[in-house]
């Protein structure tokens, strides 16, 4: 039973917000995750997906994007993304997937899952740097960081105790949507929290267009690996644990 991962699906079953405007290799990316995804992940394995799964706005209107990801092979541990507006709670997702028989799915938000390589765990995240933020009205920055500060924090104590639990001592991996690091950008508050708990593993999402950099990058000890579908090709990568 391995371990995949990646992110930024952005799936739009109906194509109402198909991604294939951003350039050519977003060209038929359902197709081409369905054909990717099954040939290299069987139905004994697991798929972390840290964020922005799909375009619907509201979880009423994401019942075919997730059918879609339901019939993929193995279970699916399903992050959190900043496009993620059809997420409202942890019950009413599960709620809405277990009523619809979507028994692969399940949400990595303020919990952690215990795997036979690692324990899984993680949050958003988010980019502290305001003049990278797009928005229309006065947003208290630091709120947002301190509220995703926790987020993870309680992630990383469920992870502990699942660890303790096992008595296998398994490493926590850290599944974040943002970047904690990226070029010059450091997200201080996350980061700390990662030291905190001594991560050395890191995946995340939300970066694309950036095929020519590097996929792993070490900062501080911390290894980070770029896991954005479009980087990826469209194919979930094994997990590897530092």
């Amino acid at each position: 039973m391995s371990l995949f991962v990646i992110a930024d699906l952005h799936l739009s079953s109906d194509q109402s917000k198909s991604m294939e405007v951003f350039g050519a290799r977003w060209t038929d990316y359902m197709k081409k995750l369905e054909t990717n995804w099954n040939a290299v992940v069987s139905p004994t394995d697991t798929v972390v997906l840290p964020g922005d799964i799909s375009w619907s706005l509201h979880l009423k209107d994401s019942e075919d994007d997730f059918r879609f990801l339901d019939s993929l092979n193995g279970q699916k541990l399903v992050g959190k993304g900043n496009h993620d507006f059809w997420f409202s709670t942890n019950a009413k997702v599960t709620a809405f997937w277990r009523e619809h028989g979507f028994d692969s799915l399940h949400i990595l938000y303020n919990n952690a899952f215990l795997t036979d390589s690692c324990v899984v765990c993680g949050s958003r995240g988010w980019f502290t740097e305001e003049e990278q933020q797009k928005t229309k009205d006065v947003v208290d920055y630091a709120k947002i960081i301190n509220r995703e500060v926790i987020r993870l924090r309680m992630s990383l104590k469920e992870a502990v105790r699942l660890q303790k639990e096992d008595g296998k001592g398994l490493p926590l991996v850290a599944f974040l949507h943002f970047p904690p690091v990226w070029g010059e950008f450091v997200c201080r508050e996350i980061l700390d929290v990662l030291h905190e708990f001594n991560i050395k593993t890191c995946y995340f999402g939300h970066i694309h267009g950036a095929y020519a950099a590097p996929q792993k990058t070490t900062f501080e000890g911390i290894e980070f690996t770029l896991c954005a579908a479009d980087y990826l090709r469209f194919t979930p990568i094994p997990v590897s644990i530092s």
